[in-house]
């Protein structure tokens, strides 16, 4: 896309001269007779740069600069004039302006400094951009759900993040333990050093240490340089240990030295070294039945479980499976975010399923979804095994009629009245998804509410 440049001069020689040179570069050029003029111009248009004089009546061009830093501080702003002075110059720096240059001009320098001020900027705006993206994927924003389970993570988080405390997070595979450990890093005052992620169940244990702790060169056979561990690259960021249960009775003992003592050694190595590096770790096994079982020491348990944030399953939070069906659509697919995604069958059966891979195993088949070419989730393009879910089993011998005789009718009006009460539950309030969970029309689903009274409630 071509960079847009607002040219200010009082002077219509000087603006036109630099307009035919700069459209001559290959930039969108517009024009301005005064400082008053260009602020009109950049209220209906945005501008990559203005070049402005100094000198005009009315607004200056120093008081040109202030507005538009106040107003779009992305905005190149380079001065010209014919009074050139050390003072100027410092004070134009100072409030924003990429460069000043005085009058007469030579035409390459004026072409080298807009070309290194939008390359500048362009460079911000990546960064800027890399830096949202980031927050995007990473912040609170990675995780989805308002059930109040997810409220509750959120929190806990929010509170932790600023501290140097360790922090332990448990939860089912596929809870999302490590996008809850990205989060804490990044909405943390570690932000901006780096986070390192180490699965400890996937590492052979007679590499572990050397992955976590580095080694020395003639360390071991194969060692033939100086390697740093993850601590080493983590150093001033988070270290996430994921399956923390996996690590080896021998290593555990090596762990617990680093979170007491800050300071760790190469293997190999002889010097101790330092380690501000802030540990996050997770499990999705018992823990505390390991340190009973004596196959997990019970100290490191209590050093790294000085905070716990569980994650849960979905199926504690299934009024949470449209925003992720939503999330998981956008991601794989083209979605203006308009109409239905799901059908109301489909959607009662994702909410009965069990999901015993959670999060991970519904990303898994929305992509599957979007893979054999559904616009729509339906019942059709689930697996079987998610499909059957969507009609209950009832078990008669549950329900049985008394000796003295029973009133069917309000047996069966208590019966829907509960039911309706629950989905309403489930879903957080929200009648549509009430209504899909009990596989029925959002008009059916009122008809009954208005029958008990219930339509404010």
């Amino acid at each position: 896309m071509r960079a847009r440049i607002l040219v200010v001069d009082d002077e219509l020689s000087m603006r036109e001269f630099l307009a035919i040179l700069l459209d001559g570069e290959g930039y969108l050029v517009d024009q301005a007779e005064s400082a008053e003029h260009a602020l009109a111009c950049m209220a209906d248009q945005h501008y990559d740069m203005v070049i402005s004089d100094v000198s005009m009546p009315g607004l200056g061009g120093i008081d040109l600069l202030t507005r538009i830093k106040a107003d779009s501080p992305d905005t190149a702003v380079l001065l010209i004039t014919a009074f050139t002075t050390a003072e100027q110059a410092v004070e134009a720096m100072k409030l924003g302006a990429y460069d000043y240059i005085g009058k007469p001009f030579k035409v390459e320098e004026v072409k080298v400094l807009v070309r290194k001020a939008l390359e500048k900027r362009s460079l911000v705006q990546e960064n800027k951009r890399l830096k949202a993206e980031v927050q995007e994927r990473f912040g609170f924003s990675g995780l989805i759900g308002k059930s109040k389970q997810m409220r509750e993570v959120y929190d806990l988080i929010a509170k932790v993040a600023d501290s140097m405390a360790n922090v332990l997070i448990t939860g089912e595979s596929g809870t999302g333990k490590e996008l809850a450990a990205r989060a804490i890093h990044y909405n943390s005052p570690r932000r901006n050093a780096r986070f390192e992620a180490v699965n400890c169940g996937a590492i052979p244990e007679t590499l572990i240490e050397s992955e976590l702790f580095g080694h020395m060169k003639g360390a071991f056979t194969g060692a033939i340089t100086d390697r740093p561990g993850l601590f080493e690259q983590a150093e001033g960021g988070t270290l996430f240990l994921d399956e923390i249960g996996e690590v080896p009775l021998q290593l555990q003992a090596k762990l617990l030295r680093v979170l007491q003592e800050r300071e760790f050694r190469r293997v190999g190595g002889g010097s101790a070294l330092k380690a501000d590096v802030r540990i996050v770790a997770a499990s999705n096994r018992n823990l505390e039945e390991q340190v009973r079982e004596g196959t997990f020491r019970e100290d490191l348990f209590y050093r790294l479980n000085v905070v716990e944030v569980r994650m849960p399953s979905l199926r504690e939070r299934s009024e949470d499976i449209p925003l992720l069906i939503e999330h998981f659509y956008k991601k794989y697919a083209i979605w203006s975010g308009t109409g239905d995604i799901v059908t109301p069958d489909a959607l009662l059966a994702l909410f009965n399923y069990p999901f015993p891979g959670n999060v991970r195993e519904l990303e898994n088949l929305v992509e599957r979804c979007v893979v054999l070419g559904s616009r729509v989730i339906t019942a059709e393009c689930l697996p079987p095994s998610v499909r059957n879910y969507h009609i209950p089993s009832v078990d008669a011998e549950e329900v049985s009629i008394p000796a003295d005789g029973m009133d069917l009718q309000g047996y069966l009006d208590n019966l829907e009245q509960r039911l309706l009460v629950q989905a309403l539950e489930r879903s957080g309030g929200v009648k549509k998804r009430a209504a899909a969970l009990l596989g029925m029309t959002f008009r059916s689903f009122r008809y009954r509410l208005a029958k008990f009274g219930m339509e404010d409630d």
